[in-house]
């Protein structure tokens, strides 16, 4: 299975380096001088080599020269690039507390056990969200093929992870998995009238 580390945002300056929006919590290893990345162009199912000649920081966001792209013109063209691993490739985790996203894609979510509506299936994780906020699981509800929920994914609302048995467990705040949470005052009317 092939990981998504980073992706081509755009050109920067005049010299052929590329903004990389980083996927990856080892960017100093994925992205290190000499590095060859495997990248696909999008609408595009092939795999390019890449090779890293220079890596920088530069405001908050990674910098990087590849070989034999050498203008602005090039590094414009690699726009939407994705770079990716393959899930084979991945050292295990020695902490048990980190997980590799495809880990946690298709794990069933229910509630923990110790709440009245304990034991709740509520659905199936999709796939990871990397925001600025922080990570976010989002959850196909159970017995839909639509729609979805986002949970944060932190210790104090997913106490339990397990790989192994492929099940996560939740303790949501209330409001949390209801579908009107958070929605403006005007749209829960309208949507109360039509029932």
């Amino acid at each position: 299975m092939e990981l998504v580390v980073g992706r081509v945002v755009k050109s920067h300056g005049i010299k052929g380096e590329v903004v990389v929006e980083v996927r990856t919590d080892e960017p100093d290893e994925r992205f290190a001088v000499g590095a060859v990345l495997r990248g696909r162009k999008p609408r595009d199912k092939r795999l390019y080599d890449y090779t890293v000649e220079a890596a920088r920081e530069h405001s908050g966001r990674l910098l990087l020269r590849l070989k034999g792209v050498d203008s602005r013109d090039d590094a414009d063209a690699l726009r939407g690039v994705i770079f990716v691993v393959d899930s084979s490739e991945l050292p295990p985790s020695d902490d048990p507390d980190e997980f590799y996203d495809h880990e946690l894609e298709g794990l069933t979510v229910r509630i923990v056990a110790d709440r009245p509506d304990g034991g709740t299936e509520v659905g199936t994780v999709r796939e990871v969200l990397h925001t600025a906020a922080g990570e976010l699981l989002s959850i196909r509800p159970a017995g839909q093929d639509r729609g979805e929920i986002l949970v944060p994914f932190v210790t104090e609302i997913v106490p339990t992870v397990s790989v192994r048995e492929g099940v996560i467990e939740i303790d949501p705040p209330e409001g949390l998995l209801d579908p009107d949470f958070g929605e403006p005052p005007s749209k829960k009317k309208s949507s109360e009238g039509k029932k």
